[in-house]
């Protein structure tokens, strides 16, 4: 039985040769070719003429490129320390002594605005004055020293 083979019925279709294609010449070499030895290792030779060169280049590159660094980072923070500084100022204008990372300022009472007061008479105890009480009384010292 003959073998089949999944070519079969194309070997019965006749080939037909394009005459735009040709067939290329051989490659012809030169009879001065040098040719390459049996190893090639004499030829990976390592210049170290050029590596003090290289080395001082590199060493200039970085040091540089650290100077750009420093005065970027120089920069931003500068600029940072500047926005700060604008938004203490601002928050300074509404209220004056405002320090955000600071202690609370704590009022201070002026004895030239308000006049030595009268001694008081001591009265038996009393329920503590509230603000707004306190505020009238001083009021009314101020108005009686005038």
């Amino acid at each position: 039985m003959p073998e089949q083979t999944q070519y079969a019925p194309a070997a019965r279709v006749p080939l037909i040769k394009s005459p735009s294609l040709r067939v290329p010449r051989p490659v012809v070499l030169p009879p001065d070719i040098h040719p390459l030895p049996e190893s090639v290792n004499a030829y990976f030779v390592y210049p170290y003429t050029i590596e003090p060169h290289i080395l001082t280049l590199e060493s200039s590159r970085r040091s540089t490129l650290a100077a750009h660094q420093a005065q970027r980072e120089a920069y931003l923070r500068q600029r940072l320390e500047e926005k700060e500084r604008r938004k203490r100022d601002a928050l300074r204008r509404i209220a004056p002594g405002f320090e955000p990372q600071g202690q609370v300022l704590v009022p201070t009472k002026r004895s030239s605005l308000v006049g030595p007061l009268p001694p008081s008479p001591p009265q038996p105890q009393q329920r503590p004055k509230s603000v707004m009480e306190d505020l009238v009384d001083q009021l009314a010292a101020m108005d009686s020293s005038r």
